[in-house]
């Protein structure tokens, strides 16, 4: 045995937090800040954690601004620089640590994840008497007065409907992934079947399978919102995982991780998700649909669930949401089933008006 296998597991996440993240571990308080949030929640949220803090901090870093002193005005600048933020023209204020982007500024809800994070971590600089407000202030809703002329937050919300394929497209995507590797093509029929998250999909092992119950079994440390959960999984789909096995074992008869990369490199080795959104994007593109990612066939799979007639209760524990509500932003109706929906009511509304007309006036 090695020196670091009898450390502790939670010591050497610690260690592999201040590997990754050496920025904040070299802030005061950012350290703590970061440790407490790897306490509470999954490792894939403390990494988008520390990424945002570390973006913000090389921007205060440029604009000469202490962090733990910062005024509302510079977190607003941040925000300004997160929104302008371009790929082309490359203009002469962009700081130099700025990756590329495709496109004028971040998504919302990137800004939105950062704006988070730097709004918690003045939160703990508070509870640890740093200092005493916030410059991110959330203008909290109050009945009969509304937000009172402010915003509820410094970055405006707003979601947009994702792109689903249509028929035609789907069986585009099928017949470019027919000559895939059967690994490939049963991660893709199980992430459809199951609606699970990409990470969820590469953490799974050899043991969270039940092919006599065909049920998927998600553990909670793996899960977002670090609650276990199980889903079934289609007989197809059930087919393609035998086929898989056998393959597997010409690889690794070991239990542990299921999926395993075959590449020369990294042969045997568990497959991360940012392979799996690189076999995603591969597929689209010779699909031709750029726009297909991996959380698509997450998205797909809970609107179809709703077009089936499944309650949102029942989709939301499929999906592992908390709150049901949450389930409605990943259920997409389209404006035609909305239009034929709409017909129906009002040929049924206008039925029942006709019947009771004549029942009351003949």
């Amino acid at each position: 045995m090695t020196a670091q296998s009898f450390l502790s597991p939670s010591y050497q996440y610690r260690m592999t937090l201040e590997k990754r993240f050496p920025t904040l571990f070299s802030q005061p308080h950012a350290r703590e800040w970061l440790l407490e949030k790897a306490s509470d929640l999954a490792s894939n949220t403390v990494s988008a954690y520390g990424h945002a803090l570390v973006d913000y901090f090389r921007f205060c870093a440029i604009r000469a601004i202490n962090p733990p002193d910062a005024k509302r005005t510079d977190v607003r600048a941040y925000v300004t620089d997160l929104k302008s933020r371009s790929k082309f023209g490359m203009p002469a204020r962009r700081p130099g640590y700025v990756k590329s982007t495709t496109h004028d500024g971040f998504a919302n809800a990137t800004i939105r994840l950062r704006v988070t994070t730097v709004r918690l971590y003045y939160e703990y600089l508070i509870d640890e008497e740093v200092r005493t407000t916030n410059p991110i202030k959330i203008v909290k809703y109050k009945r009969g007065r509304g937000f009172n002329g402010n915003s509820r937050g410094m970055v405006e919300r707003y979601e947009k409907d994702p792109w689903l394929p249509n028929e035609t497209q789907w069986q585009a995507l099928l017949n470019a992934a027919s000559s895939e590797c059967i690994r490939n093509r049963f991660m893709l029929a199980l992430a459809y079947d199951t609606g699970v998250r990409r990470a969820e999909l590469c953490a799974l092992e050899t043991g969270d399978i039940d092919p006599s119950q065909r049920l998927l079994h998600l553990r909670a440390k793996t899960t977002k919102s670090q609650r276990a959960r199980q889903v079934p999984y289609s007989q197809a789909t059930g087919e393609l995982y035998a086929a898989y096995l056998q393959h597997r074992r010409r690889i690794s008869r070991a239990p542990g991780p299921l999926f395993l990369s075959e590449s020369r490199r990294n042969k045997g080795l568990p497959i991360s998700f940012w392979t799996w959104s690189k076999v995603v994007k591969a597929l689209g593109e010779r699909a031709g649909l750029p726009l297909f990612t991996p959380h698509t066939l997450r998205h797909l799979r809970l609107t179809d669930l709703a077009q089936a007639g499944w309650k949102m209760a029942e989709i939301a524990a499929l999906a592992g949401h908390v709150h049901p509500a949450t389930t409605m932003i990943y259920v997409h109706i389209s404006g035609r089933e909305l239009s034929e929906r709409f017909r129906q009511t009002l040929d049924s509304t206008l039925d029942w008006r006709q019947e009771t007309m004549q029942t009351s006036l003949q």
